[in-house]
């Protein structure tokens, strides 16, 4: 008698285990390195890796153990590590074997692995992880190695570093559509005879040939083609959830195993031809979606306008430019609280470097002459110059924007709404298939087969989960090009459902750099005006520039002790005077108010304890503020809060409809209270300001946008940033935001009567199977090509180009 084995798989990656498999606790292991990796998670506390998904690891044979030496080397390190301060490093890896849950688990819990690791942020749709390690505990060869010991070993092609365009890798995805589509030719070539109605003709041992070698085929359609679908499945089952793939598996199993029934007991051609046909068609589909949406993400990465500005040395002196102008070589100054946007070196000044936006740490690190300064620090204390070594990342500053840290708890709306109407669409879908194959049953076994096959297929809620992404994305991509740059898509959601704005004053309504300034007290001497103009420099508060360019030029002195309090002055020491600058309170404590100026802010001096007097700044408001705000007023309850005093409030009332809408002498803590309770009363709020003085009220806002000028006054708690320019515009931003919330209700609908024509036909047994999976990656591709042609002409309709 015959003796049959049976194959034996790996229980960390799913390979075939050779004669001798290697055994641990009642498990078998193809190598010793898997053994290795499944004892290295079992000690971290990390067994839930398996239970999320069957063998999900990658397999450990043959691997090199010098093979990342060469991150050893100083230079090589100097271009994967994006910053390093001596305690804390980051570094963004490409790791193309992230295919699962399994592995977002394991990856973003790899600090239980090793201490030196202490945080992983993973990108699932662009493979990579952002890593936050200590470099003291752990180099960056022996955090290669630590990946490349559980299964994800960094793809480093050095070569490309600089490389801006970052296709995702695909190769793997055209190797299964490649393949399937072979298979797929083939297998109909072998069955033209049942097409053409001549397989009666045919010699029997023909015909069985024929069945058996379109089973051949259909064998890596089933377990190589069609292996990322079964993934998701499978994914899906273990987290008790039933997703839009599982439809898709049940209709593959259904045709294989009854093709494979009537191939084998000659009751049949089966239909591997429809099964192939089926996994290619839906690959071709996904492509497209990738495809699709790698395009709005390289569109809005590299280019897509990130309206922040820096200010560049040149011969003629300081002058504005954005950070997309910024390149090698440049030399730039870096005020109090402004965003350092390259990688350069330290050039003159103490620095104090805020790396919170980059590591989460807030205590400032300082760094000497010629050190590294590392995009997405944060000075804080007097100016600074440095040179810059690295081109700007914009999508590296976005993604570090991007942080949960900086994240808002509203989830986004309409894409929840996606994902509440796809759990229940697909039981309701397997519901319907069972249904319809047992009242066939008794009829036509063939035609109930059909039926449950053909509903799987064509009913998937593909569209209704596309909707959204493709939709919002396309605007982020809009929007961005025209100097409005919105953190994440959610945000989108939150303006269309907006009802309250809130808007700052200082810098917001008005303009940062025009007005009209006037001393008021006696006359300061030239001294006495350089140390002021000297500490003025160091800031970029809009008033301070005001101040800066209305004193006469002269050399700048060094600051000392340099102080910005947010929302009350500037203070330093100046050729050993001490210097303050800013509201009555903070520059001299309990005195008298001097008489103010209608229709002016008051920024008071004092020298050495001694208030000197005030510069009285006469603000000019941007151009179209009065019609921007009465189309606003018709949909917007809308109030105005500004640290300022209330010489303004007659102007200002001429704009807003309400007086009692506006709020003055607001501190921070005040704007932050305020967007609170509005919040709490029910009203969806939105932040307008500078993000200056206002950053927790940003912060603390549904949605929080920041205008901004010429100057760098990136906040990571706003959620948007717009250029100047656009801001006579920003009616038309919400009206954009509520045409991409119905064009994503219109594709729902789409969606909606295409499945149930397709269920129409479907149940009554007249839908093949074949056609059902032309039908289905036709729907997604539509769905696409809708949200995207309607998002466009919704954009140009409102004047977005």
């Amino acid at each position: 008698m015959p003796v049959t084995s049976t194959a034996i798989s790996c229980y960390h990656c799913g390979d075939e285990c050779p004669g001798s498999p290697i055994r641990l606790e009642e498990k078998t292991f193809c190598c010793e390195g898997c053994k290795t990796v499944y004892q290295v998670l079992e000690t971290g506390g990390l067994a839930n890796y398996y239970r999320i998904n069957a063998a999900p690891g990658a397999s450990k044979k043959k691997k090199e153990q010098a093979a990342f030496a060469y991150l050893d080397d100083e230079t090589v390190a100097q271009k994967l590590i994006r910053f390093h301060d001596g305690k804390i490093a980051t570094v963004i890896f490409n790791l193309p074997q992230i295919h699962c849950s399994s592995c977002i688990y394991l990856l973003e819990n790899l600090w239980k692995l090793h201490e030196g690791v202490s945080r992983v942020r993973v990108d699932f749709l662009k493979r990579t992880a952002h890593i936050t390690f200590a470099p003291g505990k752990l180099s960056l060869r022996g955090l290669a190695e630590l990946l490349d010991r559980i299964g994800y070993a960094p793809d480093l092609r050095l070569d490309s570093l600089e490389k801006k365009n970052e296709r995702p890798d695909l190769k793997a995805y055209y190797y299964r559509l490649g393949i399937a589509f072979f298979c797929f030719g083939n297998i109909m070539l072998l069955s033209f005879p049942e097409y053409f109605g001549l397989d009666s003709m045919a010699e029997p041992a023909y015909r069985k040939l024929f069945s058996y070698l379109n089973f051949g085929l259909a064998l890596p359609v089933m377990f190589y083609s069609a292996l990322p679908f079964f993934r998701s499945a499978w994914a899906g089952v273990r987290e008790r959830t039933v997703n839009m793939d599982v439809p898709i598996v049940l209709g593959i199993l259904v045709m294989f195993v009854r093709s494979s029934w009537e191939i084998f007991a000659q009751t049949g051609p089966g239909f591997m031809d429809t099964l192939a046909s089926l996994v290619f068609l839906m690959l071709v589909g996904r492509l497209f979606q990738q495809k699709t949406y790698h395009t709005l993400s390289f569109d809005r990465d590299y280019k897509s306008y990130f309206p922040v500005a820096a200010t560049v040395i040149t011969e003629k002196g300081a002058e504005s430019k954005p950070v997309s102008a910024i390149r090698p070589g440049d030399r730039l100054l870096i005020r109090n609280g402004e965003l350092i946007p390259a990688d350069g070196l330290l050039f003159s000044g103490e620095a104090n470097i805020d790396y919170s936006f980059v590591t989460g740490e807030s205590a400032p690190v300082s760094k000497t002459l010629g050190e590294l300064l590392y995009a997405g620090g944060r000075q804080t204390g007097a100016a600074i110059e440095m040179e810059v070594m690295r081109d700007v990342s914009q999508s590296y500053l976005t993604q570090l924007w991007n942080d949960s840290a900086f994240g808002k708890k509203e989830k986004e709306r309409m894409a929840s709404l996606a994902t509440r109407i796809s759990k229940w669409f697909t039981g309701v879908v397997i519901l319907i298939a069972v249904i319809s194959a047992f009242a066939w049953m008794n009829t036509d076994k063939t035609k109930a087969i059909d039926a449950f096959t053909s509903v799987l297929i064509i009913t998937c809620p593909c569209a209704l989960a596309l909707s959204s992404p493709f939709t919002l994305g396309n605007l982020l991509r809009i929007l961005g090009r025209n100097k409005i740059y919105l953190k994440s898509a959610g945000i989108i959601e939150t303006l269309a459902a907006a009802d309250t704005i809130v808007f700052d004053k200082t810098g917001t309504l008005t303009h940062a750099g025009a007005g009209r300034v006037c001393w008021n007290g006696p006359a300061l001497g030239d001294d006495e005006k350089r140390r002021v103009r000297a500490l003025t420099f160091q800031s970029a508060h809009p008033m301070s520039r005001k101040i800066f360019a209305f004193l006469p030029e002269s050399s700048i002195p060094a600051v000392f002790l340099f102080k910005e309090i947010t929302g009350k002055g500037i203070e330093g020491i100046v050729e050993q005077h001490a210097i303050r600058i800013g509201s009555l309170a903070f520059v001299r404590p309990g005195a008298a108010g001097i008489q103010e100026e209608q229709h002016t802010s008051a920024v008071y001096i004092s020298i050495d304890g001694e208030l000197k007097g005030y510069f009285g700044l006469h603000n000019v408001y941007r151009e179209g503020l009065q019609p921007l705000v009465s189309r606003l007023s018709k949909r917007f309850r809308l109030f105005l809060l500004s640290g300022d005093n209330e010489s303004e409030k007659k102007e200002l009332s001429g704009f807003f409809p309400q007086t009692h809408d506006l709020h003055f002498h607001q501190s921070p803590a005040d704007k932050l209270n305020f967007v609170r309770r509005l919040k709490e009363l029910g009203h969806t709020t939105v932040m307008i300001g500078d993000g200056l003085n206002d950053a927790g009220a940003l912060q603390e806002s549904h949605a929080g946008i920041t205008i901004t000028d010429d100057i760098n006054n990136f906040t990571p708690a706003c959620d948007g940033i717009a250029d100047a320019s656009v801001f006579a515009r920003f009616d038309r931003l919400f009206a954009l935001a509520r045409a991409g919330k119905k064009i994503i209700l219109a594709s729902f609908t789409i969606s909606f009567l295409y499945n149930i024509a397709g269920l129409y036909f479907a149940v009554q047994g007249t839908l093949s199977p074949l056609a059902a999976a032309i039908l289905m990656p036709v729907s997604s591709v539509t769905i696409i090509l809708f949200t995207t042609l309607a998002s466009g002409f919704a954009a140009r309709r409102f004047g977005f180009r």
